[in-house]
């Protein structure tokens, strides 16, 4: 099997590799929003502490 072969993947590769993009861009895009939530619920709870104190 040559490198040629294996990006052509059996003629199947426009699937294989926009299934492998397409999960890849979800996974980073988690992460983002994963990211933002943890961001704005450490705010909301040092807002609701200052607001206690």
């Amino acid at each position: 099997m040559n490198l040629t072969e294996f990006w052509h993947m059996g003629g199947y590769a426009l699937y294989v590799w926009s299934s492998f993009g397409v999960t890849a861009a979800f996974m980073v895009g988690e992460l983002v929003l994963l990211r933002r939530q943890r961001k704005e619920t450490l705010d909301r709870l040092r807002r609701i502490r200052d607001i206690e104190t």
